[in-house]
């Protein structure tokens, strides 16, 4: 079960990543660009995902994935719920995939351990 102190950890060991109080939460941002931010009870943490992803990973874990309803409709944007996720490699992959979508090309194929070629 990950923890929000996991969040934490692995989000900010993520190149060029920060972490800034908004809205009361923690986000975490690479560029000044929001890839994840803890829910203000550490329960769930919101990340950014391409929104033709999120409802086949809402259909096939709806115990795990979610969008907030009247907020994350209209942005690239899901929910997980932490004690959902299998192990911290699991929380890993995904706050890996939210940074690269946010982080600058240049910045990203800097890092290629973090999956992002030059070719993509």
């Amino acid at each position: 079960m990950a923890t929000a102190d996991d969040v934490r950890t692995i989000a900010l060991s993520l190149p060029d990543t920060s972490e800034k109080l908004s809205w009361g939460m923690p986000t975490f941002r690479v560029a000044s660009k929001i890839f994840a931010a803890l829910a203000d009870d550490d329960a769930s943490m919101g990340f950014k995902c391409p929104k033709e992803d999120r409802a086949e990973l809402i259909g096939a874990e709806p115990e795990k994935f979610f969008v907030r309803e009247g907020h994350d409709d209209n942005y690239a944007w899901l929910r997980v719920r932490l004690a959902a996720l299998e192990d911290e490699g699991e929380l890993r992959a995904v706050l890996v995939d939210a940074w690269l979508q946010v982080a600058p090309r240049r910045l990203a194929d800097a890092h290629p351990e973090l999956g992002r070629s030059a070719a993509s």
